[in-house]
């Protein structure tokens, strides 16, 4: 039986993964620091909502909601309204670790982290939506509060069960060094995954190409191996094709 699929949102995306992402599984993103990974996971969240009729849940543990809104603006995306209207939510996880109150509807304030905790609050918010969509950004936070990779490798097999159960597409975001050679802040998180998605910022030499888009793997799916362009326009990331630019 062949997997069923939802579309991306991202444009270029679909071709190279047999159409869509598999439904109810979970991807890992990964990057460094400026590599387009919040802009990639919140236009999965958005064009899911706005364009395919499924509402979204984002749950951000390192960035700012409000920060998230504005940031999201230039690409004509308007968070807000589409929270208004009950197709978004958005979760403050981020602020509580520091001991301040947040000034969010829904938030998780306590400051002694419990990853539990994030599973029961974030699967009360997908439900409260009838969500589809679930953005984790970024997994790599949660890394201070285990003692162990094996620690961090529990917490992050229960959280894709947990959230595969209850019928959403979750994007996990983790945050690379740059230059490394791990696909994870863990080294365990790209083996839990259904697939992983390397996002890169590097200086290629090559005039429009500063960011490149990876498959490394995406279960039950056949999918490219090559390394392609990802480019930030006026409407958000697009994945290009190498042959589109005069080498």
């Amino acid at each position: 039986m062949a997997l069923e699929r939802i579309p991306s949102g991202i444009e270029g995306l679909d071709d190279l993964i047999e159409g869509g992402i598999p439904k109810n599984r979970t991807v890992l993103v990964s990057g460094a620091t400026g590599a387009g990974k919040t802009i990639f996971s919140m236009q999965f969240l958005y064009n899911g909502a706005a364009k395919y009729n499924e509402p979204g849940v984002y749950v951000t543990l390192d960035e700012r909601p409000d920060l998230v809104r504005q940031d999201m603006e230039k690409f004509g995306w308007d968070i807000k309204d589409m929270e208004d209207q009950q197709k978004l939510l958005v979760i403050d996880a981020s602020i509580g670790r520091l001991g301040l109150p947040s000034a969010e509807e829904h938030a998780i304030v306590d400051t002694s982290f419990d990853y539990k905790k994030l599973i029961l609050e974030t699967i009360k918010a997908c439900k409260s939506i009838g969500a589809k969509r679930l953005v984790i950004d970024s997994v790599a936070t949660m890394g201070v509060y285990f003692k162990n990779s094996d620690d961090a490798r529990l917490a992050i097999l229960e959280m894709v069960y947990m959230f595969s159960k209850i019928g959403v597409t979750t994007l996990m975001v983790s945050e690379l060094e740059q230059d490394t050679k791990k696909y994870s802040r863990f080294g365990v998180e790209e083996f839990v995954a259904d697939g992983v998605f390397i996002l890169k910022y590097l200086d290629t030499g090559v005039q429009g190409i500063n960011r490149t888009f990876l498959v490394r793997k995406l279960r039950g799916t056949k999918h490219s191996s090559d390394i392609h362009p990802l480019e930030i326009t006026s409407k958000g990331m697009e994945i290009r094709n190498i042959d589109d630019y005069n080498l």
